[in-house]
């Protein structure tokens, strides 16, 4: 591609002795030039790559495009105001502008992302169409599955994977994270869910309010006949949609009023009514627990009937979708306890798990979380809080420390614990409830989901549910 045609979306004007130049390829990594490669100087959060501009250019780099004022190079320089932004655009003209040509999908929110977006999948998969699917767990296009790095990609992954892509339908979980780095800058999506917003991120993010305008700011992207589903029994959800309103966007809404497009009259775990579009009574059933679940349910609902599958086979779809790993994934106790590994970070996720713990009958309920290291501390007091008042026993243990110490992380434990007891080593807090729970009890184990562990522990395996899968092997052997 000619520099002036891939400079054009970031209204760079460059002479003409180097706007008809060859670029073959661009990288934010200075270690995977090849010649005839642009290379975008990112200022990360750890490394500088202006740091780096220099190697880049010893390997073969023709331009360089970068943030600072710099002068002296053996080759041309271009700066720019963003250098994320800048990425996210070049990426988009370098690859074809691949998300006009799909059909995009794109759910953000505090919880419910993953589960709504493998909801979403299945039913659009049962109708017959082909999905590609990026998001926490795993990224999967053109039916083969690679393991995820982000909740979003980065702009020049996500392009090029876009671009490879075979299938119709795009789904994507977009984070906060992915919405103010620019990852998903250019791409313009055909629907975008809205699931809530719950305290997160602050570590990160201002205060609420900034992170609920970077989550709307995803709206910001629909194609112009493009929709809103939006989740309006969270308060935030009514804000957004009175933004979109105001700005003449085409929305759809669950929520409590008649005229919502989806009513949720009976919300209960597995098994609830709902009202859609003015046809009552309509029963909708998981195999799946929690009444969480059922409101991800009527969000993936509500967007595959606007995609144009019919209601009966969406509840179908529903009624056979076989759940996502560590998203309320539940195994049997050799004795005769529940177990249920899930990935709740925030109060009102813990609050959605042990409910449904509560309702189901449990006996007593075990609960084991942990923090993560160098994220949001202010949510802290509010998780444990949650657990305290609904679990019988919450025992506090390390999550991934990141950068902070062992000794760091103990001592927080111990500040918030609340009579709770205290087992940093993740996998001896599980074996320790393993042993004490016994039949109708519930153990939930939530924080990680499948994600992998990032400390080595006593016990040699590398996620929760291999820990469980372990300890149930060992109990019945």
């Amino acid at each position: 591609m000619k520099l002036n045609a891939l400079l054009g979306r970031i209204e760079q004007n460059v002479n003409d002795s180097i706007g008809d130049m060859d670029i073959d390829g661009i990288t934010t990594n200075s270690t995977e030039i090849r010649p005839n490669d642009i290379f975008v100087a990112i200022k990360g959060y750890r490394v500088d790559g202006h740091d780096f501009i220099q190697n880049a250019i010893d390997a073969g780099a023709k331009i360089v495009i970068g943030e600072k004022n710099l002068t002296g190079l053996s080759v041309p320089y271009i700066k720019v105001e963003n250098s994320r932004f800048a990425l996210a655009q070049l990426a988009c003209e370098f690859y074809g502008n691949p998300s006009k040509n799909k059909k995009m999908i794109g759910i953000t929110g505090t919880n419910g992302k993953t589960t709504t977006s493998y909801m979403l999948k299945h039913i659009l998969e049962s109708a017959g169409k082909k999905c590609s699917l990026f998001g926490t767990v795993k990224n999967v296009i053109n039916g083969k599955a690679a393991p995820s790095s982000n909740t979003t990609p980065d702009a020049l992954e996500l392009n090029k994977q876009l671009s490879l892509s075979e299938d119709e339908y795009i789904i994507m979980e977009i984070s906060s994270h992915g919405l103010s780095q620019y990852r998903v800058n250019g791409v313009e999506f055909d629907f975008c869910l809205f699931t809530n917003l719950d305290q997160d991120h602050l570590d990160y993010h201002r205060d609420m309010d900034e992170y609920f305008s970077v989550k709307a700011s995803l709206f910001d992207q629909l194609k112009p006949e493009g929709k809103a589903i939006i989740n309006q029994y969270c308060n935030w959800g009514q804000k957004l949609a009175e933004q979109l309103m105001a700005n003449n966007r085409t929305i759809h809404v669950i929520g409590d009023q008649n005229h919502h497009d989806l009513q949720i009259d009976l919300l209960k775990s597995g098994n609830s009514i709902i009202t859609f579009e003015n046809t009552p009574n309509i029963n909708l059933k998981l195999n799946i627990l929690g009444k969480h679940n059922i409101l991800n349910a009527a969000m993936a609902f509500l967007t595959a009937s606007k995609i144009g599958i019919s209601p009966e086979e969406i509840l179908q779809a529903l009624e056979l979708f076989p759940g996502v790993p560590g998203r309320f994934e539940m195994f049997q106790h050799p004795k005769g306890a529940t177990i249920v590994v899930d990935y709740a970070h925030t109060a009102d996720a813990f609050n959605h798990c042990l409910q449904t713990a509560k309702e189901e009958g449990a006996n007593r309920i075990f609960h084991i979380f942990g923090f993560r290291g160098n994220r949001d501390i202010s949510k802290r007091g509010g998780m444990v809080n949650v657990s305290k008042e609904i679990s019988d026993v919450h025992i506090l243990t390390f999550d991934d420390l990141n950068d902070v110490s062992y000794e760091e992380m103990e001592e927080a434990l111990n500040v918030l614990s609340q009579g709770g007891y205290i087992i940093p080593d993740r996998t001896l807090a599980i074996k320790q409830v393993f042993e004490d729970a016994s039949s109708g009890d519930w153990v939930c184990i939530t924080g990680k989901g499948a994600e992998k562990y990032q400390q080595e522990f006593e016990i040699p395996t590398t996620s929760d549910i291999e820990t469980v899968q372990f300890l149930i092997g060992q109990m019945e052997g």
